[in-house]
């Protein structure tokens, strides 16, 4: 039974990414359509990011490997569309509406009040991917729509009623210098820390597709055999002996003629077969659960705060009373160890590190310094200790 998959991408770059992903996948693309803002496309194709030619006229067939085509819906405007979905925007004649998005998606088999986002989130400038795809597909074609940056249409949908104001990532980089956030409201900075988690399902392996097993097959083969039997058999043997005597009454009585006869007899083999069964072949299947261990990597994103303009007074002053007694004999300058008592109070303000002790966090502290101060652990860890101690002492 064939499912529908639909996407939503804020910009048409991610939603052509992820119908090129699709094809890599193995889904046909005469099966993914592609509805996108037309004013949103012209947009992009300024800044260079689409190479296909925008079409001027209602219903004309764009340039490019693109294929799509221009149609013009009541309420949104013009849409750029590509694909089975094609055909629910462009009507007889010259691009006149014929289901509109919204009826499009809902002959798909899309319930009409995602739809309607979806024909909202176009209005927008967004841009709309939906393939149709058997169940063996399915999860495999939404998978791809989600790691190419698909967003939940019915979250989106919440955020419009509610007027917040959506930027997409595009749209952030542009409005933002490397480092910055967005500001939510004045004097206040919000910095998400994003942790990645790791899922693990399964699905079954079998048949043709790689599952291993046994086929057995019947051959008959001929071999030669020999057994020994004993046979009787008799011979006739002819003798004449000379004799000479007097005839006697019987001789005379057999001077007429007479016929006798001696037949021989003998044995012959007689072959039988028959068949018995010498052994038995039996293949049966033994079910078992085992656990099996995966071994990935998920990444975290954490934040650090780094005060502008050197040090606080107060912590600057314990620092440096801390490295004359720590490090006077070690040749090393405070400049060189201020780094390392500022990581160490810094690391407070890391919620992974909340609520655990030094010999708890070491090890990831160390594997973190070294990977930005390569070789350096060792004559720094005191430092970075007693920054973390009296932070800890601050807050307690």
């Amino acid at each position: 039974m064939a499912k529908t998959v639909v996407g939503f991408f804020d910009t048409y770059p991610q939603a052509q990414r992820a119908s090129d992903e699709l094809v890599r996948n193995g889904f046909r693309r005469e099966d993914i359509s592609i509805v996108t803002n037309k004013e949103r496309y012209s947009e992009t194709e300024h800044e260079g990011t689409a190479g296909a030619a925008v079409g001027a006229s209602t219903g004309a067939v764009l340039g490019g490997a693109a294929g799509l085509v221009v149609s013009m819906i009541p309420g949104i405007g013009p849409v750029l569309a590509a694909g089975p979905l094609v055909a629910a925007l462009v009507g007889a004649g010259a691009g006149a509406v014929a289901g509109g998005i919204i009826g499009g998606l809902v002959d798909a088999g899309v319930p009409e009040e995602d739809a309607k986002l979806y024909e909202e989130g176009v209005r927008r400038g967004g841009t709309l991917v939906m393939v149709k795809a058997d169940n063996s597909m399915a999860a495999r074609g939404a998978q791809v729509m989600n790691q190419a940056g698909a967003v939940d249409i019915r979250r989106r949908g919440t955020e419009w009623r509610s007027g917040a104001k959506h930027m997409s990532g595009e749209q952030q980089q542009t409005a933002q210098q490397p480092g910055q956030r967005i500001t939510q409201k004045e004097g206040e900075i919000r910095v998400p820390v994003v942790e990645e988690e790791l899922k693990v399902g399964k699905r079954e392996v079998g048949g043709e597709a790689g599952g291993r097993g046994v086929r057995v097959q019947t051959q008959v083969h001929e071999r030669p055999v020999e057994k020994q039997v004993q046979l009787h058999e008799e011979h006739v043997n002819v003798e004449r002996r000379p004799t000479n005597r007097p005839a006697s009454s019987a001789d005379l009585s057999m001077q007429k003629g007479e016929t006798f006869e001696v037949r021989e007899h003998r044995e012959e083999p007689v072959v039988q077969k028959t068949a018995r069964v010498v052994e038995e072949v039996v293949v049966n299947k033994e079910e078992r659960d085992r656990t099996e261990t995966i071994r990935d990597t998920v990444r975290r994103k954490d934040v650090e705060v780094q005060p502008i303009g050197g040090h606080r007074g107060e912590d600057d002053s314990d620092f440096r009373t801390n490295f004359k007694s720590a490090y006077a004999n070690t040749g090393m300058t405070y400049e060189q160890c201020a780094p390392a008592y500022q990581y160490g109070s810094q690391l407070r303000s890391n919620q992974s590190y909340a609520g655990r002790d030094w010999n708890a966090i070491e090890p990831d502290v160390r594997r973190d310094w070294e990977s930005r101060n390569p070789n350096t652990w060792d004559r720094m860890k005191n430092a970075v200790r007693y920054g973390w101690d009296r932070m800890k002492q601050k807050v307690s």
